[in-house]
């Protein structure tokens, strides 16, 4: 009985040498398939499988509310023209596996990978009550397409030309931000909630372009396969070390606020219709995101003497400038006043004339005896 089991596990192991070295010979090691065949790829061949699709999904990097001590919701415009936010726009063709930023989206949505949701004036709303049908957004502006084989009404699937994406019409983002406190890490965060494309396009007649936000995109839904598309935001270094996901996480985009969530619902140009008080405005809840944690915390001995030196020479510096100022007045005072004082005296030099006093009438006799002293009298 021993001996049958000792000759099978030597046949057995033998079999596997040989299978081993077979492989070898030919160049090629069998390996288990990890990926999903039916996995959506990418431009350049990569492929976002589901693991990537859960590990960038919302409930895994939101906070919850037990964490969240403060939160205030930003909407910015990302205008594409700005040399930080080119990374978005360029290149307008794909090279080497390389797209912009609309055109993954419009590719996703053609495939039906990813959900849209309707814009709504003042109000986002990501429920599939509002989801978008890729067909109508198609139709509504006018972009070229063709049903793609496989499609069905349930799972609908279109083809669109490369010339026909307008990549060059689609020239700013509204993004939508979350600035979010949160205990576990006592830090301010900024979470982006969503991107809208908005398309600038001018009438029949010319003029300015008129912009139409098209829909919108949870920055959820579209994290896996930005992670995956590689750009370079340098011009100095032309090798692709970051991601949209990174442009995105790491706030390397150049955004004006539009709005913050309020209780009117409200514009900034709606609450502040003066440019200048929009502007200030706009300062002003930006300075305060930037400075929000460093008013969490009492300054150490350091930070408050070299605030104090600081008031200190600026004080020291505006009191020496003016005392700067002061100076070449007084002393020109004092100059003008010599210079006058000097042309006075010349002046009058000049005009002075001698000019006799009046003598002083002799007094009569009858005044005389009448003033005589008593003392004279015999």
């Amino acid at each position: 009985m021993h001996t049958i089991i000792k000759s099978l596990l030597a046949g057995t192991l033998a079999a596997g040498f040989a299978l081993s070295a077979m492989a070898q010979d030919n160049g090629s090691v069998v390996r288990r398939r990890t990926t999903d065949r039916n996995a959506p790829k990418q431009q350049d061949g990569t492929v976002v499988t589901e693991r990537m699709q859960n590990f960038f999904s919302e409930d895994n990097s939101s906070i919850s509310d037990a964490d969240r001590q403060w939160m205030r919701v930003i909407y910015r415009s990302i205008d594409l023209d700005k040399d930080k936010n080119a990374p978005l726009y360029f290149p307008e063709e794909p090279i080497d596996g390389q797209e912009n930023l609309f055109r993954i989206i419009l590719r996703l949505l053609a495939d039906n990978t990813i959900p849209a949701y309707e814009y709504l004036d003042g109000r986002e709303i990501f429920t599939d009550k509002y989801r978008i049908k890729t067909r109508d957004v198609l139709e509504r502006f006018y972009i070229p397409f063709t049903d793609a084989k496989g499609s069905t009404e349930k799972n609908p699937k279109f083809n669109i030309d490369e010339n026909d994406v307008p990549t060059n019409e689609v020239l700013s983002y509204y993004v939508v931000e979350r600035w979010e406190y949160d205990t576990r890490n006592n830090r301010l965060t900024p979470v982006v909630e969503a991107i809208c494309p908005v398309l600038h396009r001018s009438g029949d007649f010319g003029g300015d372009a008129l912009k139409y936000p098209m829909f919108w995109v949870k920055f959820s839904d579209l994290r896996p396969y930005l992670a995956a598309q590689t750009i370079f935001i340098d011009d100095d270094n032309n090798l692709p070390t970051c991601t949209y996901d990174d442009f995105f996480t790491l706030n390397l985009y150049d955004g004006d606020i539009y709005k913050t969530r309020n209780l009117k619902n409200k514009s900034m140009v709606q609450l502040y219709p003066d440019p200048d008080d929009l502007q200030r405005a706009q300062d002003s809840i930006q300075s305060t995101l930037d400075n929000f944690e460093k008013k969490l915390w009492v300054p150490t001995r350091e930070e408050v003497i070299a605030a104090r030196e600081a008031r200190e020479a600026l004080a020291a510096g505006a009191d020496s400038t003016a005392v700067e100022k002061a100076e070449p007045k007084t002393s020109r005072t004092r100059a003008s006043a010599r210079s006058t004082k000097r042309s006075t005296k010349d002046s009058g030099s000049s005009t002075r004339t001698k000019v006799s006093k009046p003598k002083a009438p002799k007094p009569s006799s009858s005044s005389s005896n009448a003033t005589r002293s008593v003392r004279r009298r015999k």
